[in-house]
Parts: C-alpha cells; sequence; structure tokens
C-alpha cells in the first residue's frame, strides 16, 4: 500500500461559547484536518489543533510545515508501518508534533480501515468499557462557574475539571464556591495552565485548598520548571498532574527521575500522536504513575484517536476529551453518552467525517501528490 495524496483543510471549529484558559480565550478552535488516501483506495483523516503556547506550533505553521515539508516526504510510503512513518517525519523536521499527530492519526485510521478492526484493538485491544466524562469548566467569576457546575450535575455530571491560573486569592475563591455548590461527593480536579508560575505561589495556595477535596492540581507551575514539581510534591498532600511539562520521553524520564508527578496527562497534540502516546503511557506504566489522556479540545477525529489510546491501557484511569460536546459544529460523529463516552467497534477510528461540514469550515485547502 502507498499513499498516493494528502489533503490538507485549515478549518476552524465554532464553539457555543468562547473557551477561558489562563494564557488565551477561544472564540473558535483553530484545527487542520488531513485526509491521506492510498493506491488501495483506502481512505484515513487525522487531526492538529495546535497550541503555541505549548508546542510551539501555529494554525498557519503546521499546515504549511504538512504541505511543503513532511507531505512530499510521505508521497509513495506505506502508511502501514507507523515506527517507519514516525521515523521519517522525526528525520524530516524536529519537534512539529500536532503536525506528526495528523498523520499518525491518520494512518492508523488507514490501518484500521484495511483490517476492519477498531484502531485501539490494533495497540492492545480494549481494555476499559466506558469513561466518565468530566465537564470542563472555563475561567469565570466564582459565582458563573459555581452556577455552571451545578447546571451540569443536574444533566448528569460527576466529575469538573475547573480552569484557572489567573491569581491564587482569585483562584481560591473560584474552587471554594464551586465545592460550596456542587457538595463533597462530587470530582473537583484543578487546572492552573502554569497560571501560578512558582512552587512559592503554588504551595500558598494550596495550603488553602487542603480542606476541599481535590483530585489533583493540574500544571501549576512553569512547563519547564520541573523542579518546582517536584518541590510542591513533597510539600503538599494534593495531588499533582503534569500536563505542558510532559511532551514526550525525554520529559519523562525526568518526572520519573525527580518524582515530580502523581499523574501525567498525554496528550497526542504534545507526543506526536497514537504511537508515541502508547509508548508514555509504557513508559509510565514501568514506574507506578497514572495516566489521563487530555486533548487540545479537538474535534471527533482528534478526539477518537485519544479515546482510543485511552481505552486500550491500564494505566489510563480517567480521559478530557469533551471537544466535541463543545462545538456547535462538528466534521464527525464520535457519540458521547453523557455522562460517559463508549467507543464502538467500528473500524479505525469509527468516526464518519461529513465532508459537507469540512467544506463548509474550511478556510483554505491544498493537495500534496
Amino acid at each position: 500500500m502507498k499513499i498516493t495524496e494528502i489533503q490538507l483543510y485549515a478549518i476552524r471549529l465554532p464553539l457555543f461559547q468562547p473557551f477561558v484558559i489562563s494564557y488565551h480565550t477561544y472564540a473558535d478552535m483553530p484545527s487542520i484536518i488531513v485526509k491521506i488516501t492510498t493506491d488501495e483506495g483506502i481512505i484515513g483523516y487525522g487531526e492538529a489543533v495546535p497550541d503555541e503556547h505549548v508546542t510551539g506550533e501555529t494554525w498557519e505553521g503546521v499546515f504549511h510545515i504538512i504541505k511543503s515539508t513532511l507531505g512530499p516526504v510521505l508521497i509513495g510510503k506505506n502508511p502501514l508501518e507507523i515506527e517507519k512513518i514516525h521515523e521519517l517525519m522525526n528525520k524530516t523536521i524536529y519537534f512539529a508534533p500536532a503536525a506528526k499527530a495528523a498523520i499518525d492519526i491518520a494512518c492508523y485510521d488507514i490501518l484500521g480501515n484495511k483490517l476492519k478492526q477498531p484502531v485501539y484493538q490494533l495497540i492492545g485491544g480494549r481494555y476499559h468499557d466506558d469513561f466518565p466524562i468530566t465537564h470542563v469548566l472555563s475561567i469565570a467569576a466564582p459565582e458563573k462557574m459555581a452556577k455552571e457546575a451545578s447546571l451540569m450535575v443536574e444533566k448528569g455530571y460527576r466529575s469538573f475539571k475547573m480552569k484557572v491560573g489567573t491569581n491564587v486569592k482569585d483562584d481560591v475563591e473560584r474552587i471554594k464556591a464551586v465545592r460550596a455548590e456542587i457538595g463533597p461527593d462530587i470530582a473537583i480536579r484543578v487546572d492552573v495552565n502554569q497560571g501560578w508560575q512558582t512552587s512559592g505561589a503554588t504551595l500558598t495556595a494550596l495550603k488553602q485548598l487542603e480542606e476541599y477535596q481535590i483530585d489533583w492540581i493540574e500544571q501549576p507551575v512553569a512547563a519547564d520548571d520541573i523542579d518546582a514539581m517536584a518541590e510542591v510534591k513533597l510539600k503538599t498532600t494534593i495531588p499533582l498532574m503534569i500536563d505542558e511539562g510532559l511532551k514526550g520521553t525525554r520529559e519523562m524520564r525526568e518526572i520519573i527521575q525527580k518524582r515530580a508527578a502523581d499523574k501525567v496527562n498525554i496528550k497526542l497534540m504534545k507526543c506526536g500522536g497514537i504511537y508515541p502516546a502508547v509508548k508514555l503511557a509504557h513508559q509510565a506504566e514501568l514506574a507506578g504513575i497514572e495516566c489521563q489522556i487530555g486533548s487540545m479540545v479537538e474535534s471527533s477525529i482528534g478526539s477518537a484517536a485519544g479515546y482510543h489510546v485511552a481505552f486500550s491501557k491500564k494505566v489510563i484511569t480517567s480521559v478530557e476529551l469533551t471537544g466535541p460536546l463543545k462545538f456547535s459544529k462538528d466534521v464527525g460523529d464520535l457519540a458521547y453518552d453523557v455522562p460517559f463516552i463508549r467507543l464502538t467497534d467500528k473500524p479505525g477510528l469509527g468516526v464518519k467525517v461529513n465532508e459537507d461540514m469540512l467544506n463548509e469550515l474550511t478556510v483554505f485547502h491544498e493537495i500534496v501528490q
């Protein structure tokens, strides 16, 4: 089998409401959809949702990298040879994980469609039957976040990820308000997105939060400061998760060596796709560290890819892949059974792509042959 054509669609996914985190406010989500066609007529779809604050990639940059750098060297190659594909991409350009993830995901979709098996069966087989969905609360006033949480509890949600990271005082008030509103039995996870920056500020916040039953605090300090994460972990009883500080195997080794986290957040857009995400999960399992599969707020295509990884690994104990629930228009049909996600046994990613919607959302398009 050979790759004969790569189509690129630069799209913007409309959100029901703006998505607000510590370093940016998103009015919509920019995404690159990749469609790979083979000489056997089998098609695979992939997705890249870059974040310049995390991976250094931009929407326009990823489009150009695939169009001018990765795409041309992949034409004529066998998409089923996943490790060779990654080796070729890595030799062609350094890093660029979201761009590589789009190619990787499309290749796995082709592999699954070729073998008539869902992707999770090709990377270890299904382990989990379902995962509870965690609702993400964007940064807002304490009372607004509390009200939204209360409404979501009525819809059946039993866990929340709270986005914070403005300043310690206001963030503590946000967390207290949500806990007071939803009671003690609903899970709260707090994602700071590096907003508290230092171990000192983080410890100041955590001392005020110890009685509020927080499942974990995610990436409170600057991404590259693994030492600060290790210091915080040593001085608090609240579990810590690393997100932006984990991109690949090198960071995972440092996290393990310094015992810098209780849990890691693996994202396909940070590490380069399904193949490297599985490697990271195995590396964490050897060290006794639990994993989560998260996302950059992706469409049904990228979200499905993340779910296939999550469903195949025992060490992955939580997921946060709720992009399709936030979009007023999506290019795929990934089905949620709120407050759960349950994958089907359809081949490949198991997602039917709506070509009409894809074309409607496309801002610019290119074909590599």
